[in-house]
């Protein structure tokens, strides 16, 4: 893979549902988290732990498992683009740099879909996410 970043194993729901959910050309991926091949990483808190370089590499770590899944169930090649992300991040109550950490996946997703990168977001900072990682990430995308 360019970048030289290699995709991660895909991680099994934890729940009564799918990783990829396909609705007509609209591809839903559930929430992805910082797993590197079962390995859970960059637990803990935003600003109390975790720093915001970190945590822009557990989004960007996260946005990777979202690629991984997309190979898998679908095909990269399928891909016309990529519409929206939703970002989840825990942090302590003065940590203020959500836009930097998100970043991390915003930037990947650019970098190794080019156009079809071109998306929106939104942030959503939460009281606790599971298994304590500092964030999470879904996103949809259309496929031909």
């Amino acid at each position: 893979m360019e970048l030289g970043l290699s995709l991660p194993q895909v991680s099994v729901p934890g729940g009564n549902y799918v990783s990829v959910n396909i609705r007509k050309d609209i591809a839903y991926v559930a929430i992805q988290f910082p797993i590197m091949n079962g390995e859970f990483l960059y637990q803990g808190c935003l600003g109390h732990g975790v720093t915001t370089p970190e945590g822009y590499k557990a989004m960007q770590l996260c946005a990777l498992n979202v690629i991984a899944q997309v190979h898998q169930k679908i095909g990269l090649s399928k891909i016309v683009g990529l519409n929206h992300i939703d970002a989840y991040f825990q942090a302590a109550d003065d940590w203020d740099e959500s836009p930097e950490v998100v970043n991390g996946a915003s930037d990947l997703f650019m970098e190794l879909l080019g156009q079809k990168g071109i998306h929106s977001r939104a942030i959503f900072g939460v009281d606790k996410l599971p298994r304590n990682f500092c964030v999470g990430l879904t996103s949809s995308f259309t496929i031909e």
